[in-house]
């Protein structure tokens, strides 16, 4: 598969990688090792020995960062290098070591890097410090599940702004969101889908961020997206005609991480911007959640899920026709290229 790999991927939440703990993940087809050793650092290696193969999460976690293989009990340190071999004169040979993949926590998420360890730069990580705990929003539930999808048509559905008014109708859309316009910007790889209904019935989850009276309001939209899947979408309420920042809504994160080609990691969580007085009760709280939780579980997954299973069958090549809501998702496929592209062209003059 022919995935971009010089970029940060969401491995998982910091807070689900627990101290003395070894996890497992698919990331791109790539069995990987996850573990917080006792100091609080975070270590991945490829989750397999290269004595026989045996995956490494059957064995044990050492102290001072080390896991032992359960097969044979060769011993392995965070930087993937064997550091004992208990069997005939001890000898460590030179393929006794795993790879190592670059770590970090930033946004309290652990972002692994999948391409050449000397291009990591944790500069190229995405703005996401709404998610910081010290930054003063209230995030909901930091959630993940595995979608049997391709990363791929999961950003198509994000960055299709236009299906709420169908497949979403009533709670983040409805008839009178049909006609807004749709807005595409590029600033460098950096993606922006923007969509705005002025003068329209208020949807359902909107209308309990709001004033919940069922009346009208403007409805803003707008989907950022930064290589290789990560997204934040910006979207709230106003009075109609009324300033943006007298308004209230949501800001979603989505995280999209390839495990197969046909099945994905989906971290989400959300923090709500400018909540109004009265909207933070519990029991709206809990409302909210619920109500984001349904629209995705109940209505974007079954069809996404179905949508793959189509794709699936109809084998490589296929060309689905255009309209011109796809503008996003175009975009970020060309800027998607360009990157796999640019990646290649050093392997290429080699």
């Amino acid at each position: 598969m022919d995935w971009l790999r010089n970029a940060w991927y969401v491995a998982m939440w910091s807070e689900q990688l627990e101290t003395r703990v070894m996890t497992t993940r698919r990331i791109l087809d790539e069995p990987i090792l996850l573990f917080r050793d006792e100091t609080g650092a975070v270590h991945a290696l490829t989750d397999r020995c290269p004595h026989r193969f045996a995956p490494l999460h059957r064995g044990r976690l050492l102290d001072g960062g080390r896991v032992q293989c359960g097969y044979h009990g060769l011993v392995f340190d965070g930087g993937g290098r064997c550091v004992h071999n208990p069997h005939g004169d001890g000898r460590i040979p030179p393929a006794a070591k795993v790879r190592a993949y670059p770590l970090v926590e930033r946004h309290s998420i652990v972002w692994i890097w999948m391409g050449e360890p000397d291009a990591a730069d944790v500069a190229t990580i995405p703005d996401f410090r709404f998610l910081d705990v010290d930054a003063g929003y209230r995030v909901s539930k930091r959630d993940c599940i595995e979608m049997d999808a391709s990363d791929t048509l999961i950003a198509d559905n994000l960055l299709d702004l236009s299906h709420i008014s169908f497949l979403h109708d009533g709670i983040l859309g409805n008839e009178d969101t049909i006609p807004a316009a749709i807005e595409v910007r590029e600033d460098g790889d950096t993606l922006y889908v923007s969509r705005r209904s002025h003068d329209v019935r208020v949807p359902g989850l909107f209308d309990m961020l709001f004033r919940r009276d069922g009346g009208r309001v403007d409805l803003w939209t707008t989907m950022r997206w930064n290589a290789p899947g990560c997204m934040v979408n910006d979207a709230g309420v106003t009075s109609v005609g009324g300033r943006h920042e007298d308004g209230t809504g949501i800001f979603g994160a989505h995280f999209l991480t390839p495990s197969t080609p046909t099945r994905t990691y989906y971290h989400f969580a959300a923090a709500r911007q400018n909540p109004l007085p009265g909207t933070d009760a519990p029991e709206v709280v809990a409302e909210l959640s619920r109500l984001r939780r349904m629209a995705f579980e109940e209505q974007d997954e079954p069809m996404i899920r179905e949508q793959q299973e189509v794709v699936t069958s109809l084998g490589p090549g296929y060309k689905p026709m255009l309209l011109a809501i796809d503008a996003g998702p175009v975009r970020y496929k060309r800027i998607l290229e360009r990157l796999k592209a640019k990646e290649r062209a050093p392997q290429a003059a080699a």
